[in-house]
């Protein structure tokens, strides 16, 4: 238990520095575009290639793979049929509304939150798999589109060789041929990708700066909406298909149940950073669900761990 707090402490603590530097003066608006850029282009796409291209072949496709999946898609499309239906939202918006409630930081938060409390930093790479290779492929395809007003051929390309898309997509090339990279040429990828973690929370901690949480007029519902779906329904739903759809243990149970309770991945917020929208419910979203997904990983832990 007091590993899966320190792993919660480490990420707010950057948070916190970033929030400093904001509150300070140190860093303005303009530097929080230079740290979505510098970590949309660079840092997280080394740190994707590092995580997936050494994780092993069998941990990348196991049975977590599909239970993870169908939760998060169906928390997705419940989000963006009451964004599209309910509340008339653009397409741009509806997406980062969707992937808030069902992106889940595996990254950033899952693979410490993961060598703290499950004993392996492995068990978050089906789920980077999915999300990185299905997910974010139509997603940067849908707010591409949204951007130039209309379906151009060039902005699905320019989504699917988008950095994050390639970075992933090399490193399960990299995994499942089974290829050993040289120090030389792997140690100076580890070292940036080494950077993107505080860096992100370090953005992010700075946007938080002036900004007041569920604050945003006519987005407070999507927020609650968005973090209800991510905290409650999407672990309620991978401990149900885990149990009475595909038949997992006790340890593959809990770590799936794990693996949906995290928070909204800082990268939604990246997203909506990058193409200007949406930003008010990422941000929003993904402060209530880190602070709200330590009661239910503590629930989840004493229950099932």
């Amino acid at each position: 238990m007091l590993d899966a707090l320190t792993g919660i402490v480490v990420v707010g603590f950057a948070i916190f520095i970033g929030w400093v530097l904001g509150r300070t003066g140190v860093l303005d608006v303009s530097s929080r575009a230079v740290l979505a850029k510098l970590v949309y282009w660079v840092l997280s796409p080394a740190l994707l290639f590092v995580v997936l291209s050494s994780a092993d072949v069998d941990a990348l496709f196991s049975s977590l793979l599909p239970v993870s999946a169908i939760a998060a898609l169906a928390v997705i499309v419940t989000y963006a049929v009451f964004a599209r239906v309910v509340w008339r939202r653009p397409a741009g918006e509806a997406v980062i509304g969707a992937l808030s409630a069902g992106q889940v930081n595996s990254s950033n938060i899952g693979i410490p939150l993961s060598l703290y409390l499950l004993g392996s930093a492995a068990f978050p790479a089906p789920v980077v798999l999915f999300q990185l290779l299905v997910l974010t492929p139509v997603a940067l395809s849908i707010l591409e589109v949204s951007a130039g007003g209309r379906f151009r051929v060039s902005a699905i390309a320019r989504a699917l060789v988008s950095p994050i898309i390639v970075g992933s997509a090399l490193g399960v090339l990299v995994s499942v041929l089974g290829i050993k990279l040289p120090e030389v040429i792997f140690a100076p990828i580890e070292l940036i990708a080494n950077a993107c973690v505080p860096v992100l929370l370090i953005s992010y901690g700075v946007s938080l700066h002036g900004q007041r949480v569920l604050g945003a007029g006519g987005r407070r519902g999507e927020v609650i909406l968005a973090s209800a779906l991510k905290l409650l329904v999407m672990p309620t739903l991978a401990w149900f298909f885990a149990t009475a759809v595909f038949g997992l243990g006790a340890q593959e149970t809990f770590v799936v149940v794990v693996l949906a309770a995290l928070p909204t991945a800082q990268n939604v917020f990246n997203y909506a950073q990058r193409f200007g929208v949406g930003e008010d419910v990422a941000r929003d979203t993904v402060f209530v669900t880190t602070l709200g997904c330590i009661p239910i990983l503590v629930l989840a832990t004493v229950v099932l761990g």
